[in-house]
């Protein structure tokens, strides 16, 4: 096991202003504002399931719609998870799992991989347009999470395999992607060094 992997990050624009803190050895603890309260369920969940200690303080320009807000804090902990990482030397790389919430079911695997790429689908027809909590859009759920992707620099596949309530099939996404990135993170004692034939991640 390498020293802490423990990350701060913000960004500040005129649509929104986040400040972010996280402990990827954590153990789900989170303190979340993030002005958008699906966003903040989301992320709890995230947190919660990936054993990340996560504190996030955001707000933003809600009142004409919450993107701004919820894109610009995935940037921040997408970069914060990253950063964290390090070089990435001893840990597994690969985590998978499939989390089924009541109606819902999703796969997620992940591949800490420096290089991003988000696969997703699955979703209902007409998810996307769908008022989560009467404010969170449905087709918000893919952008935060190629938010986090992209700025991240994983690889990153989700798919819903069943579903019928928007609410459960996006907090089954977050939980799977967790869970599946709580394994790729972890430290692998039979691992010497960093896990690629190219000696960098």
């Amino acid at each position: 096991m390498t020293g802490a992997r423990i990350a701060r990050a913000s960004r500040a624009t005129s649509e929104s202003t986040v400040e972010l803190e996280l402990d990827l050895d954590g153990t789900g603890e989170t303190r979340i504002a993030t002005s958008v309260p699906f966003l903040d369920h989301l992320l709890t969940a995230f947190a919660k399931h990936s054993l990340t200690d996560l504190t996030v303080t955001a707000s933003g320009d809600t009142a004409i719609d919450v993107h701004h807000t919820a894109e610009d804090v995935g940037i921040v902990l997408g970069g914060a998870i990253r950063g964290a990482l390090g070089d990435k030397r001893g840990i597994s790389r690969f985590g998978d799992a499939t989390v089924p919430l009541d109606d819902a079911l999703t796969r997620a695997a992940v591949d800490l991989s420096g290089r991003p790429y988000l696969v997703h689908g699955g979703e209902p027809a007409g998810f996307e347009l769908h008022l989560i909590g009467g404010h969170f859009t449905g087709s918000m759920v893919r952008h935060v999470l190629e938010s986090i992707v992209v700025n991240g620099a994983m690889t990153v596949h989700v798919q819903v395999l069943a579903g019928r309530d928007p609410h459960h099939i996006a907090e089954s996404e977050f939980k799977a992607f967790a869970r599946a990135f709580r394994a790729a993170k972890a430290f692998d004692s039979a691992v010497p060094g960093i896990p690629s034939t190219k000696g960098a991640l």
